[in-house]
């Protein structure tokens, strides 16, 4: 059973199901870098008081059978989560600036009113991996449903080429299950990982 924290602001109250630490297995299948074994892998969404979600994430690709532990790390990354909605005079930014107004207090009456067409909510992910890829994401949840694609990918001369990205995140039977697609190294958007986490705190 799920428990949901209580202490989050209105804005994240239809993301709550995310909070809390999830580890698991899962499986890579992409272009000509197919892997027969399984990665594990772990994230973290945490709440600090504001109206987003931080996001971590690791995944480690078990190197070998010979029970040495050795492991190759796949993937760091960390990002915010948020519902969409436009930033008025009473939120801070851009940069260090202060809020113009003073703090508005949303309630789930407020959050019920930003509910799409589709009856789900309209979000935005921005993730930050490890290599300087950054990633803008929209998309929507809709109860215990996610699904977001890339707005925009930004990566430094330095990283390998990297297009475009859909995630799909999804709560079944209390398990956080999850499968990633990716245009990458000159291939087109197609499925490159998934996997099936439980919550570990």
């Amino acid at each position: 059973m799920i428990e949901l924290p209580t202490d989050l602001p209105a804005d994240l109250v239809p993301l709550s199901w995310l909070v809390g630490v999830w580890d698991g297995t899962g499986v890579i299948d992409y272009g000509d870098h197919a892997l027969t074994g399984e990665f594990t892998h772990r994230v973290s969404f945490s709440h600090d008081g504001g109206d987003y979600l931080n996001y971590s994430a690791e995944a480690w690709l078990h190197d070998g059978g010979d029970g040495s532990g050795a492991r190759t790390r796949l993937v760091a990354e960390m990002g915010y989560w948020r519902l969409s909605r436009t930033a008025g005079e009473s939120d801070p930014g851009p940069g260090l600036l202060p809020p113009l107004a003073s703090p508005v207090v949303r309630t789930a009456d407020d959050v019920e009113l930003l509910r799409n067409p589709e009856g789900g909510f309209d979000i935005e992910a921005v993730i930050v991996h490890a290599d300087g890829v950054s990633e803008l994401y929209l998309g929507q949840i809709r109860g215990p449903r996610i699904d977001i694609a890339t707005d925009a990918v930004v990566r430094p001369a330095s990283a390998k080429a990297y297009a475009a990205a859909t995630r799909m995140y999804g709560l079944v039977d209390g398990h956080l299950l999850w499968a990633w697609d990716i245009a990458a190294l000159g291939h087109e958007l197609g499925a490159h990982a998934s996997a099936r986490l439980a919550r570990a705190e």
